[in-house]
């Protein structure tokens, strides 16, 4: 984990082992890392790092460090239990293992992938699911999928929903016309967040906001917040010349403007073709930020009547829902209500209360 560039795992692994370790003084904790660590992953006396070689950034390295320096860590500091925040596990040990599989879009959607990476995942996750002493996911989604795909016992699944961080909240009417000032010019925008990956579906999302300007001729913006994506001239050749100015590529945000940025928002656009949660979804809610979701997976389990929907793949469709929301004040409002009280479902805190019962440490 590296602090400043964590996404949706990285997140999901830091909210919950600070709360396991913080909330459990009575258990000692180990944490494996693959390289030199910030010492802001420490988070209590009761945790003793442990960096574990190579680091894990191929698939033959993946084999290597799991097989290997796990397998041998686990047996030199006598762990009783092993808990994978991303679903790997190690095959060659009789220590139990809890796995976190968030989602198996990789099995679906063969071309999202590198082929060296998706030959690992395809090979190795059927037989991590199998060898998991339990297994939690992070939707009804995803575990049906899960008991569908590998053929797994539902009994072993246990389903608990992702959180949000509290820094997401409503912000005061003139911080928001800061964000937009600093952004788009003064404008209103409609909003993505979340990793460059081909399951985002970015190149439809831009496809209908040029087809939204096409028609409305409308000032509102669409800004783009992910790592990089400025330098990917693939996508900004999907943007009509006449309207570049209009789509705003931020690249990767710290976590309080990410958070403000999201509170300023007009709309969240956010339409990916395979989710196993979004936790954008939840920070958007609990920001009272109205919602665009795409339609498929796990998007209307996570978002309930807090969003609009629409088929991902269906450009005229997205645009057509973009142009409604953006002139109906009365319709964000409501989405903006359900959305706040919808984001209570949503914590860190029930999450790792839930995950400890399952770690049987509560």
């Amino acid at each position: 984990m590296l602090l400043p560039k964590m996404e949706g795992f990285g997140w999901y692994t830091y909210e919950l082992a600070k709360r396991l370790a913080e909330n459990h003084p009575e258990h000692e904790f180990y944490f494996f890392f693959d390289r030199p660590f910030d010492k802001k992953f420490i988070f209590s006396k009761n945790v003793t790092p442990v960096v574990l070689y190579p680091p894990a950034r191929h698939p033959i390295l993946f084999y290597l460090w799991f097989e290997w320096a796990v397998k041998w860590a686990l047996k030199k500091h006598k762990i009783d239990l092993f808990f994978s925040p991303d679903g790997y596990v190690c095959l060659g040990t009789n220590t139990p293992q809890v796995a976190t599989i968030h989602d198996l879009n990789f099995a679906h959607n063969k071309n999202d992938l590198p082929k060296v990476v998706l030959n690992y995942l395809d090979y190795y996750f059927p037989k991590f699911a199998q060898k998991a002493t339990k297994i939690i996911t992070v939707s009804n989604y995803s575990k049906e999928d899960i008991v569908n795909t590998y053929k797994i016992d539902p009994q072993k699944i246990t389903v608990i929903w992702n959180g949000a961080s509290p820094i997401y909240q409503p912000i005061e009417a003139e911080v928001q016309q800061k964000i937009r000032d600093k952004y788009t010019a003064g404008k209103d925008y409609f909003l993505f967040v979340g990793s460059i990956h081909p399951r985002k579906n970015l190149k439809r999302l831009i496809q209908a906001y040029n087809e939204f300007k096409r028609q409305t001729q409308s000032t509102t913006k669409l800004v783009i917040v992910g790592e990089a994506l400025w330098r990917n001239e693939s996508f900004n050749l999907l943007v009509d010349a006449s309207i570049k100015s209009d789509v705003i590529f931020t690249g990767h945000l710290p976590l309080q403007e990410l958070a403000f940025i999201m509170a300023s928002a007009k709309l969240f656009t956010y339409i990916p073709y395979f989710e196993g949660f979004g936790i954008p979804l939840a920070e958007a809610m609990r920001c009272g930020t109205p919602i665009l979701s795409g339609n498929l997976t796990s998007l209307p389990e996570v978002a309930g009547n807090a969003a609009e929907y629409c088929n991902p793949f269906d450009v005229d469709e997205i645009a057509k829902k973009m142009i409604e929301l953006n002139s109906n004040p009365t319709r964000l409002t409501e989405l903006a209500t359900a959305g706040l009280e919808r984001s209570t479902l949503f914590t860190w805190d029930n999450a790792a209360k839930q995950v400890a019962e399952v770690l049987g440490i509560n």
